[in-house]
Parts: C-alpha cells; sequence; structure tokens
C-alpha cells in the first residue's frame, strides 16, 4: 500500500520541483486563495441572488418571488426613493444622494489623508531624539474605536458645549448648528475618517521608505542633487507602489464608512451608501438591501481595479 502510494506521489512531486519560481509561488498561494474565494465570494453570489427577489413584506418568507433585475431599475432611475430614506443617486439634489456623498468624502477625505501620511512618514523616518514616543503618539487615533471617535467629534460639534462653533459660525465656515447641515456634517465626517487613517498610510508608507537603498541618497548628495530632486527623483518614484497600496485599503474603508457617521451627525443628516443598505434592512426591505449592497460592492470593485491598474503601470516600470 505505502509504495502504491509513493508510486502514485512521485510523478506529481518531480512535477512540481521542475515548475518555474512564478508557478511554484501560485501553487503555495492556491489553497490560501480557494479559501478567500469561498468566503468572499460566495456571500457576494447570495447578495446577488437575493437582489433578484421582491420583498415579501406580508408573507412567511422574507424574499418574494423571482423579479430579475427590477430592484436595480428602480434604485438607479430613482423609483426606489418612496420606500429608501434617501435616493441612491440624485443629480437634482446632491447632498441627498448617497452615492454622491459617500464618493465626495471618500475623494476628499483620501486625497487629503495620503498627503498628510506622506508628509508624517518622511518626518517619522527621520532620525531625532523620541522618535520611538512620536510614532506611538501617532498610531494612537487608529487605535481609538471609531464610536468613541464619533462620539468626541460630535461633542466638539455641538453648539450648546462647543468652544470651536460660535467663532466658526462668525466667520461663517460652519452654520449655527452643524449636526443638522449635511455639508457641515460631511466636512466633520471628513475630518474624523482622515484623523483617524493617517497614521495606518503613514506606516504604510515608513515600510516603503525604510526599503530603499540609502546608498542612492549617498550618490544624488555627491551629484549636487538638493532636497527636492532627491524626493522627486528617489522617493517618490520608489514609494508610489506602497503609496497606491495604502491607498487602496483607505478608499475601501472611506467607501463603507458607516460607524463614524452613525456615532456623530447620523445616517439622517449624511446619507452613505452603507447608511442606506443599514437603513433599507432594518425595514425588513432584504431584498432591495441587497440589491444596494451589490451595487456597492460593484462601485468599490470599478475603483480598486483603477488603483491596480495604475499599480500594474507602476511596478512594470
Amino acid at each position: 500500500m505505502r509504495e502504491t502510494v509513493q508510486r502514485a506521489v512521485s510523478p506529481v512531486l518531480y512535477r512540481i520541483e521542475r515548475l518555474d519560481e512564478d508557478k511554484y509561488g501560485y501553487l503555495l498561494i492556491a489553497p490560501m486563495f480557494l479559501v478567500l474565494s469561498i468566503l468572499a465570494f460566495y456571500p457576494l453570489a447570495r447578495t446577488f441572488w437575493v437582489s433578484l427577489h421582491g420583498d415579501d413584506l406580508y408573507g412567511t418568507d422574507p424574499v418574494g418571488a423571482f423579479e430579475g433585475l427590477s430592484n436595480y431599475r428602480s434604485i438607479l432611475s430613482g423609483d426606489a426613493n418612496i420606500v429608501l430614506n434617501y435616493p441612491f443617486v440624485s443629480l437634482s439634489d446632491p447632498l441627498s444622494s448617497a452615492l454622491i456623498v459617500t464618493v465626495t468624502i471618500t475623494l476628499v477625505s483620501v486625497l487629503i489623508g495620503t498627503v498628510f501620511g506622506l508628509g508624517m512618514a518622511l518626518i517619522l523616518n527621520k532620525e531625532f531624539r523620541g522618535r520611538s514616543v512620536a510614532r506611538m503618539i501617532v498610531i494612537l487615533p487608529w487605535a481609538v474605536p471609531i464610536v468613541i471617535q464619533g462620539m468626541m467629534f460630535y461633542l466638539l460639534f455641538q453648539p450648546s458645549i462647543s468652544f470651536l462653533v460660535e467663532p466658526l459660525h462668525e466667520l461663517g465656515l460652519l452654520s449655527s448648528n452643524p449636526l443638522i447641515s449635511t455639508r457641515d456634517s460631511m466636512l466633520m465626517v471628513i475630518i474624523v475618517d482622515v484623523w483617524r487613517k493617517i497614521p495606518f498610510i503613514a506606516l504604510i508608507i515608513m515600510a516603503g521608505l525604510a526599503s530603499i537603498d540609502q546608498s542612492l541618497y549617498d550618490v544624488a548628495k555627491v551629484a549636487g542633487a538638493s532636497k527636492w530632486q532627491q524626493f522627486r527623483l528617489i522617493t517618490l518614484p520608489l514609494i508610489k507602489p506602497v503609496v497606491l497600496i495604502g491607498m487602496i485599503f483607505y478608499t475601501i474603508s472611506s467607501m463603507k464608512i458607516y460607524g463614524i457617521v452613525e456615532a456623530s451627525a447620523g445616517c439622517s443628516t449624511v446619507p452613505t451608501l452603507t447608511c442606506l443598505v443599514v437603513d433599507t434592512f432594518r425595514m425588513q426591505r432584504w431584498a432591495m438591501a441587497s440589491a444596494i449592497a451589490f451595487l456597492t460592492a460593484i462601485i468599490i470593485g470599478g475603483i480598486v481595479m483603477v488603483y491596480l491598474v495604475q499599480f500594474r503601470d507602476e511596478v512594470g516600470e
């Protein structure tokens, strides 16, 4: 029996040994990829299947008869607004549109957070006294629970107790009650999101900075390159792939933002895609919530694909 097993396994082992490095690497990650595929793609496929049905609100089964893409047509055309607290997309009233509000928060937050995260990483990468303590302090916002962060900024923008609202209102930067203004509340959410995620992207960029060969800077100094030229010609090109990876995770997290919104201004004031999914689910409209969730997944997937194409081009260069 043992000899039979060995004869059967030997050709397989021989072929594995003959694989090149790339194919051998793919073989090693295949089991992990299979497990992740089951854990990730099955719920997504199930969500899509549920979204193709109607909501049986008065029957025993929460999911009704098969209706095809009717839920998607209703969401994108605006017909579903009669059952949703706020529209999925609305060009006439952008601040009430979950898609427009979410994309706006994401774009502004990712842009500001990446710039500040890069600056923070460049500073913390230098040798100075107390650098370890500074790095520990920088990580603290990332370690604070989301609910506590939301409540902190809720109190900071609460007109009755905050010391910031009145002077900012007099300067015309905020309304008298920012928590009931969608524009002001979006600004608050962006500030919280940036404050929370700067440490994350800074740590990723610091890892990229640590991988740069320091001899390149020595050669540049001998050639008479300025600090700006060293950053533009050495640092930035070499950390671009790392920055793109950080931006991917940053964007995905911001597109799914919910906890900060719910703990501060509330979903009724700052309608996001995740808020729309949760609110629709609470209304026991399972199929409609599944359709919104699947559309959100498609949008996030499309954005990630743009990043990956750019990442491939950078690595290819």
